[in-house]
C-alpha cells in the first residue's frame, strides 16, 4: 500500500482550507485517509500552517511521500528539515 501526505479540500464555494492528511494514494482527494496531521488555511492573511510535528515525522520516517504542495508546507513549518536529522 503507498501512502501520501497530501492536502484534503474543505470549506465552502470560493472559501477553501485545507487538511494535511495521511491516505492511500489510490483514495479520492476528499476520500477516505488514515489520520490527520495538519491544518492549512491560505484565506487568512497571513497564511496559517499547523501541522502535528511528531505525528509528520512518524509518518515520514514510515515511508510516506508528500505530494509537491505538502511537502512545500512541510519544509515552511520545520517538519521536513526535522525528518533528515
Amino acid at each position: 500500500m503507498a501512502v501520501k501526505i497530501r492536502l484534503r479540500r474543505m470549506g465552502s464555494k470560493k472559501r477553501p482550507f485545507y487538511r494535511l492528511v495521511v491516505a492511500d494514494s489510490r483514495s479520492p482527494r476528499d476520500g477516505r485517509f488514515i489520520e490527520e496531521i495538519g491544518y492549512f488555511d491560505p484565506i487568512k492573511e497571513p497564511q496559517e500552517v499547523r501541522i502535528d510535528m511528531e505525528k509528520a515525522i512518524k509518518w515520514l520516517k514510515n515511508g510516506a511521500q508528500p505530494t509537491d504542495t505538502a511537502r512545500a508546507l512541510l519544509k515552511k513549518s520545520g517538519v521536513y528539515d526535522e525528518k533528515q536529522e
